[in-house]
């Protein structure tokens, strides 16, 4: 049943908007390689990724419902200084690795087989027409929720079904030692939890500009449904493209590159046609995604500095400037990069997420305080380890629990979170008798 006030059409609109703005780049190249090394254990690394791809993402949109407010809300329970440091380095990662990100998997997979022309062309002519959409973003959502994201999952059905239901191969043994761990790992270059945490506050202020009649009861139910329906798109194509990958495993080569096994296992699949296919859906889903971190960028500074609107285009600008510049790199150059950033960042939004997700009186501001510092204090071993420093990690992989998985921050922070909520004290009962 739809939200009062709102028709159901609209609510389908938006769902395709989150989809199209989460399934970019990463999105895209990551699953088919991930199931060609998964093997017969596609399944379980399946879920993994759909954990920290799919669920934690929905849930970030789903927090950004409740909160009603912008990026700046969501740690401003721990401080507002480091609400504010957390928003600029969240801000800055996105526009120095995901977004440019998109543009270097779009030369390399859509233009590069085709046509013998640079780099730095292609990120130039992409970001320029990013530009463009994010100075016209009234449109945004149904633009994208209208025709793009149609286009996409009719390319994506076709690539898939092509594998999945006419092909003919035979999945090989397993290549990983941890499949739900490194599924889970994996799912954090997709960047979907911090685009949650960036594009929730994008599709907020649009939602509140098209529709400045319904209220935050109804915006909160609106934004949900259609964040669960987008979320339960992502995770079927995610299994498809593990399951497509697990399946062409046997004829592939190990040591490809992830944009090498997607293009291989297309050509494989369709042919000659299939690559043309893809091309269509690099440049579709990976434009959206970009759309989305440049617009959100610019929302947060020009709310920094009295909305100007001088400030949003100044931003967008440099944003699509660096895009241009980070963009003509190769891809696998920009996921070693950002490894580092991701092993520090992405604990800590994820922790973020879920507590904003839970009820208000759950969680104070003690207790926010408590599961981030708390958070950020075991991610370091982690983070030297991705920065060629892996002795501390090591040393703790033997005795403390799931640090083997890279995960050593997580009964830290579940044991955090009980103990400060079991330890908070109850709010004084003012009520006169």
């Amino acid at each position: 049943m739809a939200t009062p006030g709102i028709k159901i059409k609209s609510e389908w609109i938006l769902a395709l908007a989150l989809f199209s703005l989460f399934f970019g780049a990463g999105n895209l190249i990551l699953p088919p390689q991930l199931g060609m090394r998964s093997g017969v254990s596609w399944w379980q690394t399946g879920i993994g990724f759909s954990v920290s791809a799919v669920v934690i993402p929905m849930l970030g949109i789903l927090a950004h419902a409740r909160l009603q407010g912008d990026m700046f809300d969501f740690s401003r329970k721990v401080s507002k200084g480091f609400s504010l440091g957390y928003c600029y380095i969240v801000y800055a990662i996105s526009i120095a690795l995901p977004a440019p990100r998109t543009a270097s998997v779009t030369h390399e997979m859509g233009i590069a087989p085709f046509f013998d022309s640079p780099a730095l062309l292609t990120s130039l002519v992409y970001f320029s027409f990013v530009f463009l959409l994010v100075l016209n973003r009234s449109r945004i959502v149904p633009l994208i929720g209208k025709w793009l994201t149609p286009a996409i999952l009719i390319v994506l059905i076709i690539l898939i079904g092509s594998i999945t239901l006419t092909g003919e191969g035979i999945i090989a043994p397993t290549l990983l030692d941890n499949p739900f761990s490194e599924g889970l790992l994996e799912g954090y270059q997709t960047f979907d939890a911090i685009g949650a945490v960036v594009v929730g506050g994008v599709i907020l202020i649009s939602l509140k500009r098209e529709m400045p009649d319904i209220d935050a009861t109804q915006r909160f139910r609106y934004i949900s449904r259609a964040g669960w329906l987008a979320g339960l798109g992502l995770l079927v194509l995610y299994a498809g493209l593990i399951l497509s990958g697990a399946l062409m495993g046997d004829a592939l080569n190990d040591g490809l590159s992830r944009t090498e096994v997607l293009r291989q296992m297309s050509a494989r699949a369709l042919g000659y046609n299939g690559n043309l296919f893809l091309s269509l859906l690099i440049a579709l889903a990976c434009f959206t995604t970009a759309v989305g971190i440049v617009t959100g960028t610019a929302d947060f500074v020009q709310s920094r500095f009295g909305n100007s609107k001088f400030v949003y285009r100044v931003t967008a600008l440099v944003c699509c400037v660096l895009g241009v510049l980070m963009g003509q790199f190769p891809v696998d150059y920009i996921i070693a990069v950002a490894l580092p950033a991701l092993m520090f960042i992405y604990p800590l939004t994820i922790v973020l997420i879920l507590l904003n997700a839970l009820p208000p009186d759950w969680t104070t501001p003690r207790v926010f305080r408590a599961v981030v510092f708390t958070t950020l204090f075991f991610t370091i071993p982690d983070f030297l380890g991705s920065i060629g420093w892996p002795q501390l990690s090591q040393e703790l992989e033997s005795w403390w629990p799931l640090q083997s998985y890279q995960l050593g921050w997580v009964l830290p922070a579940v044991a955090a979170f009980f103990l400060f909520r079991a330890t908070e004290k109850p709010p004084l009962n003012t009520t006169a008798v």
